[in-house]
């Protein structure tokens, strides 16, 4: 009885806990939402606010008159996280199973190789001048893709590790023993097996492509091969350009009517609106990611 009062309490704290962790994580998009539909001159007056004095669409409504060009940025975000991510994962397990292999030569220096890639880097400038001028992605769509492509050290790391841990070197040697080549071992055994970590690497790294704007604001001059990103951080700087020179234009009270500050909250929700869809799907594999590294366990 004492064990399941004490069990009890423990609980009761946990769930208090976790609605109150829940409630911080939740309010600030909840609070971004309300302002993006909050009417200019009340957001300005009154600040953000989670109930709306002046209800309006003016943000979405600017938004929406460059609705081909924010189309078309989704379609470049989803192509390139969809084939970055594929493309990374793929990389990243093709290392890390190797590495993984006690009897593989060299295996403490390439593992040692890579770690150090994780604490240096050769800098911004000479990573610049390696992708401009030797692989010539500059104004390409390889420039949202291959230099995230080449930050995959920590994805790496843990597969390695994942696998090492989780797997057994006598269930690679038992399908060696009846003939299976490391490639049939790597993608009948391995990549199956690993599909816990798999799933929660490439969902870090579809994250990562899909907020990405550095590389646009890096190697991108051709606003046809913007991101989502890339599109809506220059509409914010559109925004303040005609806002601080409204003063000086003809059109001064049509520029001044401007929801600047909508506009922004505006932008955050539809760069996000993407995730709270997809993510949903994705939890599934989650709890089944979860399930079999239980049953693996």
């Amino acid at each position: 009885m004492i064990r399941s009062k004490s069990n009890m309490r423990f609980q009761i704290l946990a769930n208090f806990i976790l609605i109150l962790f829940t409630i911080f994580v939740i309010t600030p998009f909840i609070l971004l939402i309300m302002s993006s539909f909050t009417e200019e001159s009340t957001l300005i007056r009154n600040g953000y606010s989670f109930f709306p004095e002046k209800f309006s669409l003016g943000a979405y409504a600017y938004i929406w008159k460059n609705a081909s060009k924010i189309m078309r940025a989704y379609g470049i975000t989803i192509l390139v996280t969809v084939v970055g991510t594929a493309v990374n994962v793929m990389l990243s397990t093709m290392i890390a199973y190797p590495l993984s292999l006690e009897q593989l030569p060299g295996r403490r220096a390439i593992t040692f190789y890579l770690f150090f890639t994780m604490l240096f880097s050769g800098g911004l400038v000479p990573s610049y001048l390696l992708y401009s001028n030797y692989f010539h992605i500059k104004n390409t769509i390889w420039a949202l893709i291959v230099p995230n492509l080449l930050l995959s050290a920590m994805n790496v790391l843990l597969i390695r590790t994942y696998i090492s841990t989780s797997m057994p070197s006598a269930l690679f040697e038992a399908a060696k023993v009846d003939g299976a080549g490391e490639f049939t071992v790597f993608f009948k055994l391995v990549i199956p097996l690993s599909k816990p970590i798999i799933v929660t690497m490439g969902t870090f790294a579809g994250l990562g492509y899909w907020n990405d704007w550095t590389n646009g604001l890096y190697y991108l001059t051709d606003t046809k091969y913007y991101s989502i990103q890339n599109l809506l951080n220059k509409m914010i700087t559109d925004i303040q350009v005609l806002s601080s020179n409204s003063s000086m234009a003809q059109a001064s009270s049509e520029m001044a009517k401007l929801p600047t500050v909508g506009v922004r909250m505006a932008i955050a929700v539809v760069a996000m609106l993407p995730i709270f869809v997809v993510f949903p799907f994705l939890q599934k594999y989650f709890q089944k990611g979860i399930a079999l590294g239980a049953v693996k366990g």
